[in-house]
């Protein structure tokens, strides 16, 4: 199986990150690749640029690698209550090539903070908007206070709820 795991984020020391990774290598006979979004760095999207460009290739790429995973994992990162500009910008990129970017792919939604929030507000929005495009989430779990939930050595979740919570949807696969 393949799983396509990244975060939502252009952060180098990306906290949804290790959780994306985390998740996706807790999935049985999983073939993880780990995405870094900053690989799919494109201008800012607007229709001027659109008409301009057309379809730049890296949205291209990116659709693709959708397209070829068996299984998404998805970490977001809360800039402000919302989205991240760098994922927002790749995906309004992408969601032109075909609004149905998630090709109707399994979709694992996660999203953590340094706070108690646990980047809960995008996850939110993020849920909410999924069947716009495509994505068959079989869960959406927010992990609060990451560094207190999370051995960064080891790489791994720390409080057994949130395991069980992970292990639940990871079985819904």
């Amino acid at each position: 199986m393949k799983v396509l795991a990244f975060a939502a984020t252009s952060s180098k020391s990306s906290i949804n990150k290790q959780l994306a990774n985390y998740t996706a290598k807790q999935i049985n006979n999983a073939q993880v690749e780990l995405l870094d979004i900053n690989d799919y760095e494109m201008p800012l999207f607007n229709e001027d640029r659109e008409n301009e460009l057309g379809q730049p290739a890296l949205a291209k790429a990116f659709y693709q690698k959708l397209g070829d995973a068996d299984v998404i994992v998805i970490s977001f990162a809360e800039h402000n209550g919302s989205y991240t500009a760098a994922y927002k910008n790749l995906f309004d990129w992408t969601s032109r090539i075909d609004q149905k970017l998630f090709q109707n792919k399994p979709v694992i939604m996660l999203s953590t903070s340094p706070g108690p929030g646990g980047a809960a507000s995008v996850l939110a929005s993020a849920q909410a908007s999924a069947p716009f495009f495509a994505a068959e989430v079989k869960g959406a779990i927010s992990v609060p206070s990451f560094y207190d939930n999370f051995d960064l050595e080891n790489g791994q979740l720390t409080n057994q709820d949130l395991v069980d919570k992970i292990m639940n949807v990871i079985a819904k696969l």
